[in-house]
C-alpha cells in the first residue's frame, strides 16, 4: 500500500462513522493546541516576547488616541509624534543594551534623533502635554527614590558614608558653580543651581551594576556596593533638596531678603507636607483593606504629583521635589512599621513597573530639546569643560571622605568610578527650570538662556559620564575589588 493510501486510511480511522472525529483525533488536536499556545514561552525568547509586547502596547494607545483624536494622531500629528518617539526610544534603548550600556542613554539619543532630523514637533496644548509628562516622570522617580531609603540603615550610617554622601556632592556643586560662572558667565544661584542638577549620582546605572558585583563576591569584604548604594541615596537627597532651594531663590518675586527667605521657607514647606502626607498614607487606607496596594499606589502617586505640579501654581516650585521625597520615605517607614519590609514592599514593585513606563518618555523628551542645528558649539565645549572642573573637583573631595576608611589605592579608584554616572536625577531636574521660564514667557531673557544652558550641559552629563561608569564600575569592579569566595559572600 502506498504512503498516500496509508494516511487516507488512517483517517477514515479517525472519523466516526456519523461524520464526528473519534477521541483519538480530537486527543491529537487538543495536543497541537496546546503545543501551540505554549510555544511563545518554550519556542522565543522571554526578552523578545517582552518586546514584542511593549511595541503592541504602544501601538494599542496610538490606535485608542486616533479614535478620540483624530488628525492630531495622523502620522505628522503632534499626538503621533509623542507615540513614535516612544517607540523609537524604546527600539534605541534595547538596541544600546547589547553594548552592555545603560538603555536610558539609547533613549537619549533616540530623542536628539527625531528632533534634529525632523521627525518630532509639537506645538499649541501638545507643548504642555510635554511639560507635564516630564514632570509626572519626576514624580516617578522621587517616589522610587523616597521608598529606597532604608531608615534603619541611615540611623546607623558611619561618619564615612556620611562624608562620602554629602562631601563630593557638596564639592562637584562648588566647582561646576565657579566654572560656570567664571567661564559661562552664569550668576551665582544660576551656577549653583547647574552645580547641584550635576552632583547627583545615577541610581538607574549604579545600583544594578554595584549589585552585581556584590552577587560574584566582588569588594563584599569591606562591604564597597552597600557602602556606595547608601552614600548614593542620601548623596541624591541632598541635591534634590538643594536644588529645591535654589529654584526657590531664583523665581520668587521681591527684594533679596524675600528671596533669601523662601529657599528656607520652601524647604519647610516641603519638609512638612511630606511629613503630614506621608502619615496620613499609613492611615488611608487601612492596611487590612483589600485592595491596600492598589490605593496606597494610587495616593501615593497622586499625594507626589500634587506636591510637584501644586508647588509651581503657588509660586513654592522648590517644595515640590523635596515634599514628594519626604511623603514617599514617611508612608514606606510607616508601612514597615505596620508589616511590611524592605524585601516586601509591592507599592515600591508598582513604581518601579511605572518607572518603565515613564522612562522611555523623560529621555526621550529631553533629547527633543537639543536642537543641534541652533545650538552653540561654545557652550557644548564650555559645558564639557564646566562638567570635568565639577568632577575634579568631586575627585578630590571623594578621596577626603575616604580618609580612615580602611580601603586600598584601589578600591578607592573604584568608588571614585561608582560615583561618576550621571542620568536620572539630571533628567528629572534639568527641564524643570526651563519649564518655569516658558511659563513665565521669559523667553529670550538673559533666564532662558541659562535655562537653555543647564539643559544642554546636563545631557551632555549623560552622554559622556553614564557609558564610561557603567563601563569603568562593571569592567573596573572585577580589576579593582577583592572577590571573596562563594562560601563567605554576605
Amino acid at each position: 500500500m502506498t504512503e498516500s493510501a496509508l494516511q487516507l486510511e488512517s483517517t477514515r480511522d479517525s472519523v466516526h462513522p456519523n461524520g464526528h472525529p473519534t477521541l483519538a483525533a480530537q486527543h491529537v488536536s487538543d495536543n497541537f493546541l496546546k503545543r501551540f499556545l505554549q510555544c511563545p514561552l518554550n519556542c522565543c525568547s522571554p526578552a523578545l516576547i517582552s518586546y514584542i509586547s511593549w511595541v503592541l502596547t504602544i501601538l494599542l494607545f496610538w490606535g485608542l488616541l486616533y479614535c478620540l483624536l483624530q488628525k492630531d494622531a495622523i502620522p505628522g500629528g503632534p499626538a503621533f509624534n509623542i507615540c513614535l518617539l516612544i517607540l523609537v526610544a524604546q527600539i534605541f534603548g534595547k538596541a544600546i543594551e547589547y553594548l552592555n550600556l545603560p538603555s536610558l542613554l539609547g533613549m537619549l539619543i533616540a530623542g536628539i534623533f527625531m528632533k534634529n532630523v525632523g521627525l518630532f514637533s509639537v506645538d499649541g496644548a501638545y507643548e504642555d502635554i510635554v511639560i507635564h509628562l516630564r514632570e509626572i516622570a519626576l514624580s516617578c522617580i522621587l517616589i522610587k527614590a523616597g521608598l529606597g531609603l532604608d531608615a534603619a540603615a541611615l540611623l546607623k550610617l558611619s561618619f564615612v558614608v556620611l562624608r562620602l554622601a554629602l562631601l563630593p556632592c557638596l564639592a562637584e556643586s562648588t566647582g561646576a558653580a565657579i566654572a560656570s560662572h567664571f567661564i559661562l558667565g552664569f550668576p551665582w544661584l544660576w551656577g549653583l543651581l547647574l552645580g547641584f542638577i550635576l552632583s547627583a549620582v545615577s541610581p538607574a546605572v549604579v545600583v544594578p551594576t554595584l549589585l552585581e558585583l556584590k552577587e560574584n563576591g566582588y569588594g563584599n569584604d569591606k562591604s564597597i556596593s552597600t557602602l556606595v548604594i547608601a552614600a548614593s541615596s542620601v548623596d541624591d537627597i541632598a541635591a534634590i533638596s538643594m536644588f529645591g532651594v535654589l529654584l526657590g531663590c531664583l523665581f520668587s518675586e521681591g527684594d533679596l531678603t524675600s528671596k533669601i527667605v523662601q529657599g528656607p521657607l520652601e524647604l519647610l514647606i516641603g519638609v512638612v507636607w511630606g511629613l503630614v502626607m506621608g502619615l496620613a498614607l499609613a492611615c488611608f487606607p487601612h492596611r487590612e483593606d483589600k485592595y491596600v496596594v492598589s490605593k496606597r499606589s494610587i495616593l501615593l502617586g497622586g499625594v507626589c504629583t500634587l506636591a510637584v505640579l501644586g508647588s509651581q501654581v503657588i509660586d513654592k516650585a522648590g517644595a515640590g521635589p523635596l515634599g514628594c521625597v519626604i511623603t514617599a520615605f514617611m508612608a514606606g517607614v510607616c508601612w514597615k512599621m505596620q508589616g511590611w519590609s524592605n524585601d516586601y514592599n509591592p507599592v515600591a514593585d508598582v513604581f518601579a513597573f511605572t518607572w518603565k513606563m515613564l522612562e522611555i518618555t523623560l529621555f526621550g523628551l529631553i533629547g527633543t530639546e537639543i536642537d543641534l542645528w541652533v545650538m552653540d558649539i561654545k557652550i557644548i565645549f564650555a559645558g564639557v569643560i564646566v562638567l570635568l572642573v565639577g568632577l575634579s573637583f568631586r575627585i578630590v573631595a571623594c578621596c577626603i571622605a575616604l580618609i580612615g576608611a580602611n580601603l586600598t589605592l584601589k578600591e578607592v579608584l573604584f568608588v571614585n568610578l561608582a560615583w561618576l554616572p550621571k542620568a536620572t536625577v539630571q533628567a528629572a531636574l534639568a527641564p524643570v527650570a526651563l519649564n518655569l521660564v516658558k511659563n513665565s514667557n521669559m523667553e529670550g531673557t538673559p533666564d532662558y538662556s541659562y535655562a537653555s544652558s543647564i539643559l544642554t550641559i546636563a545631557v551632555l552629563s549623560i552622554l559622556i559620564t553614564a557609558p564610561l561608569g557603567a563601563i569603568g564600575i562593571t569592567y573596573g569592579g572585577t580589576r579593582l575589588l577583592h572577590k571573596l569566595q562563594p562560601n563567605y559572600r554576605g
